[in-house]
């Protein structure tokens, strides 16, 4: 057990001592938390991909709506292919345990003004 003073410590400890992020079902707290994991990889800040639990088809509207986010060109193929999802833990783990991450280009660089 790690006791830490704030959530951005607990985020930062998590992201140094994660091979992967999983998220179960939960609410803003833990969409949060993906989301920042999701980006964190976008960014560059590590490389790991991230998964979702989808019990009892509970990520089906996120995963569609993420879908439609990459079909009308607001996510790279890069992003999307970060998260993966499925309703059995052996399979998710396994999809995690053999995801490769691509580097994901960035939108936007200091650079370009």
């Amino acid at each position: 057990m790690h006791v830490v003073d704030s959530m951005h410590e607990r985020k930062a400890l998590m992201a140094d001592e994660a091979d992967a992020f999983i998220a179960l079902p939960g609410g803003v707290g833990t969409f949060e938390e993906l989301f920042e994991a999701i980006t964190w990889t976008q960014l560059g800040l590590h490389a790991k991909p991230c998964g979702l639990l989808n019990v009892d088809g509970f990520y089906d509207d996120l995963l569609r709506f993420l879908d439609h986010a990459w079909a009308e060109g607001f996510i790279k193929p890069e992003t999307r292919a970060i998260v993966k999802a499925s309703a059995d833990v052996a399979e998710l783990l396994d999809q995690l345990d053999g995801a490769e991450m691509p580097p994901v280009p960035r939108w936007i660089t200091r650079d370009t003004r």
